[in-house]
C-alpha cells in the first residue's frame, strides 16, 4: 500500500508494471493471479505494447513512468525496464513515497545503486514503512535455502573454498539480436555478468559473503557477435583466508552447474538439482595438524540432503514477499539495498579483466563508471539486427 507520511497504511494494493519486455509481460500474469493485489496500470514505451496488454488486463496505460508516477491511486510499482532505467525511475517512485520491486540487477554499476539506497534511506525518513525490495528470486528456491541454512548454522565448520561453474546460461545470436539495447555498453552496460549471472552472484554473497581481492579475467564478444563480456573466469580471496572460483559463459550447450562449498567439516556439492553433503567425521584442518598418518583420508558419509520445492514460481513468491512486506511488515526475501553486493562483485570481475590487475573489495566505484564511459564512448559496434520481438519461450532461459 502507497504510504501517507507518517508510514498510515492506505486501503487499496495498486501496483504498477513499468516496461512490458519478457519479465515484465511475466510479472504482469502474477500481479493479475493474486487476490490481494490489482493490476492497476501498465507502461512502455512502446505504446502500442502498453495499449495492448492495457486492454487484455483493464488496467491503465501510461507510456513514460514520470506520467504514471503522478498518480496518485498506485501504491506499488514493479520495475522491469532496461538496466539504466532501474535507476532513476526507483528514485522518483521512492521520492513520492511509492513502494518499489526492482528486476535485477539492481544497476548497472555501484555508484548507481548507491544512489538508489541514498534516495530509499531519504524517503524514509518521510515514508516510514516504505518497501524496496529486488527480484533476487532464486533466494526462495529449496536448495537456496537449504544451503543458505547449511552455512550459516555452521554444519560445515570453517570454510576454505566456494567454487561456482555455472556454463548453462547458453544463448544465441537470435537471443542477442532482439532488441536494440540488448547486449551493448551504452544500452544494457554489461554482458553475462549483468543480464544473466546477478542471480548467481547474489546466491554467491548470499551464501559466503564478498571477497576481499578480486582477480578477473573476461573475454568480450568471443562466441557472439556482441560487443560485451560472454566468457568470464574469476577468482577470489576472502579476508578469513576463504579462496572461490566464478566460471561462467553464454556459449556452453550442454552447460554446467555445479556448485561447490568446502569447509573443515565436509563438502556441499549442487548440480543437477542434488544437494549432496560429504560429511566429515572430524575436522580436516585438525587432521593436517594432529593425524600420525601421512595419507589416511578424514572419514566422511555422503549424504543427500533434501529440500523443499516451490508450490509457486519463484518470481510469483517475490511479489508475493513483496506484498506482504507492504501489508503486514514481513522481512523481505531479498531487500534491493542488498543488490549493491552482487553488482560491486560483478563490476570487480570486469575491472579486474580491463585493467589487468587485481581488484579490491568496497569497490572503487568512480573507477568502475570511468572505465564503463570510456567503453561506452569508444564504441564502435553496430547491431546489424535489431528488433523488440520478445523470446518465444521465456521458461527456457532457467
Amino acid at each position: 500500500m502507497k504510504l501517507n507520511e507518517v508510514g498510515k497504511k492506505e486501503i487499496n494494493m495498486n501496483i504498477a508494471i513499468i516496461g512490458l519486455g519478457t519479465m515484465g509481460s511475466s510479472h504482469v500474469k502474477d500481479v493479475m493471479s493474486l487476490n490481494n493485489a490489482t493490476l492497476y496500470a501498465v507502461c512502455d514505451i512502446d505504446r502500442d505494447r502498453a495499449d495492448t496488454f492495457a486492454s487484455q488486463t483493464k488496467a491503465k496505460a501510461f507510456y513514460s513512468h514520470q506520467d504514471l508516477l503522478q498518480d496518485s491511486e498506485i501504491n506499488a510499482v514493479i520495475i522491469a525496464t532496461p538496466h539504466y532505467d532501474h535507476t532513476p525511475i526507483a528514485i522518483a517512485a521512492l521520492k513520492r513515497g511509492i513502494h518499489v520491486l526492482v528486476e535485477k540487477p539492481v544497476a548497472v554499476h555501484a555508484n548507481d545503486a548507491q544512489k538508489m539506497i541514498d534516495a530509499y534511506e531519504n524517503a524514509k525518513i518521510k515514508f516510514t514503512n516504505l518497501v524496496f525490495s529486488a527480484m533476487f528470486q532464486q533466494r526462495t528456491m529449496g536448495y537456496s535455502q537449504k544451503i543458505k541454512d547449511l552455512i550459516d548454522s555452521q554444519e560445515l565448520g570453517r570454510l576454505v573454498r566456494t567454487s561456482w561453474i555455472v556454463t548453462d546460461w547458453f544463448r544465441t545470436q537470435t537471443y542477442y539480436n532482439n532488441g536494440g539495447w540488448r547486449a551493448t555498453w551504452r544500452g544494457e552496460g554489461g554482458g553475462v555478468l549483468l543480464n544473466q549471472c546477478p542471480h548467481n552472484l547474489d546466491l554467491y554473497q548470499w551464501f559466503v559473503g564478498l571477497p576481499k581481492t578480486v582477480h578477473g579475467h573476461v573475454n568480450i564478444g568471443k562466441y557472439h557477435n556482441i560487443e560485451v563480456e560472454d566468457e568470464v573466469t574469476a577468482y577470489f580471496e576472502f579476508e578469513n583466508g576463504m579462496v572461490g572460483h566464478f566460471i561462467t559463459t553464454t556459449a556452453e550447450s550442454p552447460g554446467t552447474n555445479r556448485l561447490e562449498i568446502v569447509g573443515e567439516l565436509g563438502k556441499l556439492v549442487f548440480e543437477d538439482d542434488e544437494l549432496t553433503f560429504f560429511r566429515n567425521r572430524n575436522s580436516m584442518l585438525e587432521t593436517i595438524e594432529t593425524s600420525p598418518f601421512s595419507f589416511k583420508k578424514v572419514e566422511n558419509w555422503k549424504i543427500n540432503i533434501p529440500y523443499d520445492l516451490n508450490n509457486e514460481t519463484p518470481h510469483k513468491k517475490i511479489i508475493i514477499n513483496f506484498i506482504d512486506a507492504i501489508e503486514n511488515g514481513a522481512p523481505l526475501i531479498a531487500p534491493a539495498p542488498e543488490g549493491i553486493r552482487s553488482v560491486s562483485l560483478g563490476n570487480a570481475i570486469l575491472l579486474s579483466s580491463l585493467l589487468k590487475k587485481p581488484v579490491t573489495l568496497p569497490l572503487d566505484g568512480d573507477l568502475y563508471e570511468d572505465e564503463l564511459n570510456k567503453l561506452i564512448a569508444n564504441s564502435q559496434f553496430v547491431k546489424k539486427t535489431a528488433s523488440d520481438k520478445l523470446p518465444s519461450d521465456f521458461s527456457q532461459s532457467f
